[in-house]
């Protein structure tokens, strides 16, 4: 199975040919790469800002954004500190996060995913219990994890979502993250980071279920704040750039036509009721439960395209963006269908070519 098959390809795979083309300008320029690093710092950059190299390669954005917060992550990145990119949902952490992981390692899979059930284990090591029963306690029986594996290589690991992880197990990463050392006291050894090694975690500071890092932690990670896009331009361009990079979405994308100005609507409507007020800055607007971020945002127009391909007139409209916007929106249905129907009512449907959306979202909001 070629990895065009897959559903969604590693970011490395995507963007083999830029990263490769990376590579030899880092060698043109002569530019210093940290040990085990794949890219030099200042090619890590480029690859997340985006830009053209001399021989014409172009570098697609991956964060569009500020580029000084990019800079500090990778500066961080380089140092012995631990990374935490904090941020709402839908700011991109988890992408910035994997981007990091592939240009610096070449490999954005050594990852764990953060949740309240996740044990020490995932963290340190577990063992081969049959290996382990029947032989003892060795190297042999023990199964590493993906923290583990990343510092016998010298290599970043991904800790998504390091606030939902239990407060005990999260202190798990204390001796790693100073010592740069994890004991393995049943065969009296341990395993010594190499260079390169590093971790990038992501906090989502929405979550309800956030479990708060403790002092001794905190101080172990540099902390980049990444804001919600601050116009709507900004946002714009996000979305489409993203939408672009879906593969999976190809087939239907031929054969829709995305209007810019619908997916401007949208950015809007979601703006507006995200911050509370309306774009002319005239009316108040209740804000719902959901925090209508930009990936809420990428998700409709997916939703969108793929109606208006197979139910519609492939030509992307209000009609094929409603249920997708009512969804996003209406989390609770007790208090957000109100919000949402008073939204439509004092801004929208006093907007004259609004008229078609206002239709389609009222339909859906009855």
């Amino acid at each position: 199975m070629s990895t065009l098959d897959h559903l969604r390809q590693f970011s490395e795979e995507q963007y083999e040919g830029e990263l490769s083309a990376l590579r030899l300008w880092d060698d043109q320029m002569k530019n210093s790469r940290p040990i085990n690093w794949q890219l030099s710092p200042q090619a890590v950059l480029k690859y997340l800002i985006g830009g053209k190299l001399k021989d014409g390669t172009s570098i697609q954005p991956k964060y569009i954004g500020s580029k000084h917060l990019m800079e500090i992550a990778v500066a961080t990145l380089a140092t012995d500190r631990a990374l935490l990119l904090a941020g709402l949902p839908g700011t991109a952490k988890t992408w910035v996060s994997e981007h990091l992981a592939a240009a610096i390692s070449g490999d954005s899979k050594v990852m764990i995913q953060g949740t309240a059930g996740i044990m020490e284990d995932s963290l340190r090591y577990s063992w081969n219990y049959a290996s382990l029963l029947k032989e003892g306690p060795s190297r042999k029986a023990l199964v590493a994890s993906p923290i583990m594996h990343a510092m016998e290589n010298g290599s970043l690991v991904r800790l998504e979502e390091l606030t939902r992880i239990p407060s005990d197990v999260q202190d798990t990463l204390l001796t790693i993250l100073s010592e740069k050392i994890l004991p393995i006291p049943e065969i009296n050894e341990e395993v010594r980071a190499l260079e390169g090694f590093n971790l990038i975690a992501t906090s989502n500071t929405r979550d309800k279920g956030v479990n708060e890092l403790s002092g001794a932690l905190k101080r172990r990670f540099n902390v980049v704040v990444l804001p919600l896009p601050k116009t709507l331009k900004e946002e714009i361009k996000i979305v489409d750039t993203r939408i672009k990079a879906i593969k999976f979405l190809d087939a239907q994308q031929a054969k829709v036509k995305t209007p810019e100005e619908e997916i401007a609507r949208l950015i809007e409507m979601f703006r507006e009721l995200r911050e509370g007020v309306s774009s002319d800055g005239k009316i108040k607007i209740k804000s719902p439960s959901a925090v209508l971020s930009t990936a809420e945002a990428i998700s409709v127009v997916q939703s969108a395209i793929s109606m208006s391909a197979f139910f519609g007139d492939g030509q992307l409209g209000p009609k094929d963006l409603a249920s997708g916007i009512y969804g996003a929106v209406v989390k609770d249905p007790a208090q957000d269908k109100a919000i949402f129907n008073e939204y439509l009512e004092v801004v929208v449907k006093n907007r004259a070519d609004w008229a078609d959306i206002y239709d389609a979202c009222k339909a859906l909001n009855q």
